[in-house]
């Protein structure tokens, strides 16, 4: 087993476990984190120094929380199925790629496609997002504080994708039944993406997603709802044009 020296925390009752990078390998991290199995007390745990390393929390499958004191690198918490992972720094590509379920909290910006495949969970991004944010999301919801780039929710199959801020160009390019609320300006919609209507259901929806980001001072209201227009299902010669 690696060495690990151990921390009282205010958010947790007992100690928390913690991997300093500096002193250990992200290999060591990752082989503690696959090994943890049901009903291990082991629920908190505080990674220093990443700088910037790839990779960090993937595949984790209990119910733990990970503090990560700085910012990551490719893919943070891909395939995350349970755990409540915070990066208080930035995060580069793939965060929260094909995540299942629990929680991942980005406190600075993120890179391209954050939360790319998701199919469940809660990413939550308090900065900005790069381009093609929810790429081919099949149930996975995001709440973006800041603004999002280009081709975000490209092919986007289920799921809801929040956004505080503006949206680039070619917003829900090709999309499916994913449910897409923008705040702010949209450069521009893809292909069959279009505007719809903000019934009560979403309204109810939308504040329930704000409320579990954390986001205060904002109404539902003050959001657009945008989805698909439904007619690129299937091939149909009048709509050629449009493939």
């Amino acid at each position: 087993m690696p060495a690990t020296r151990l921390s009282k925390t205010a958010a947790h009752d007992h100690a928390s476990r913690v991997f300093d990078l500096d002193a250990m390998s992200l290999r060591e991290l990752n082989q503690a984190l696959h090994r943890l199995t049901p009903g291990s007390n082991e629920t908190a745990w505080e990674v220093l120094n990443p700088k910037g390393s790839h990779s960090v929390a993937v595949g984790v499958d209990q119910p733990v929380s990970i503090d990560v004191r700085g910012s990551v690198g490719y893919y943070c918490g891909g395939m995350n199925d349970g755990a409540a992972i915070t990066v208080h720094g930035s995060a580069g590509p793939g965060v929260g790629e094909n995540m299942m379920s629990g929680s991942i909290t980005i406190k600075g910006d993120a890179s391209q496609y954050a939360g790319a495949t998701g199919r469940g969970g809660l990413l939550v991004i308090e900065g900005n997002a790069s381009s093609r944010c929810g790429i081919s999301m099949k149930g996975i919801d995001i709440v973006v504080h800041g603004n999002i780039g280009h081709m975000s929710a490209f092919m986007a199959q289920s799921g809801n994708l929040v956004v505080l801020g503006d949206a680039g160009d070619a917003l829900g390019d090709s999309i499916y039944e994913a449910r897409l609320f923008v705040r702010g300006k949209v450069n521009s919609l893809g292909a069959d993406c279009i505007a719809k209507e903000m019934r009560t259901e979403h309204l109810e929806l939308l504040q329930g997603l704000l409320d579990r980001a954390g986001v205060t001072g904002v109404k539902p209201a003050e959001f657009k709802r945008y989805g698909s227009a439904r007619t690129l299902y299937n091939f149909n010669i009048d709509n050629a044009d449009a493939y």
